[in-house]
C-alpha cells in the first residue's frame, strides 16, 4: 500500500501524547511492561523518561518528535508490515520513522524478546 500526501500530512500532525497511551494499554494487555515499551521507545530515538515526558506535556506532534530524534542508526533494520503499510517501501521519511515506532510497539507486545526488538541479535 502507498502512502498519500494526506496520510502522510496527518501523520506529522498527529500528537504524540495522543498516541502514547494506547501503545501503554497494547504492550500491558500482552504482558509487557511500560518500562519496556520506553527501552524500545529510548533505542529508537534516544529519548530518555524525562525528555519523553516533556515531549508529552507540550502536545508535540510526531514532526516535532522525530525532528527532535536521533534516530538509531539500526533503525533500517526495522522491516515488515504494520497497519498495512510495508516498512521498507514507504518513501515519506517521517511516516518511516513513525511506523518504526508502531512496529517495534508491536513486535513487543507479540511478546517478541528485548534484543531482537533492539536489533542487537
Amino acid at each position: 500500500m502507498k502512502t498519500t500526501p494526506e496520510h502522510n500530512e496527518r501523520m506529522a500532525k498527529m500528537t504524540f501524547a495522543s498516541v502514547y497511551p494506547h501503545y501503554i494499554t497494547k504492550v500491558e494487555k500482552k504482558g509487557r511492561t511500560k518500562e519496556e515499551l520506553h527501552q524500545a521507545i529510548k533505542w529508537l530515538t534516544g529519548f530518555d523518561d524525562n525528555k519523553l515526558q516533556k515531549l508529552i506535556d507540550e502536545k508535540a506532534t510526531f514532526e516535532t518528535f522525530f525532528t527532535r530524534a536521533e534516530l538509531n542508526p539500526n533503525a533500517h533494520l526495522i522491516t515488515g508490515v504494520i497497519c498495512g503499510y510495508r516498512i521498507e517501501e514507504i518513501e515519506n521519511t517521517l511516516t518511516k520513522q513513525v511506523r518504526y515506532l508502531d512496529k517495534l510497539v508491536d513486535e513487543l507486545a507479540k511478546g517478541k524478546k528485548m534484543d531482537k526488538i533492539l536489533r542487537t541479535a
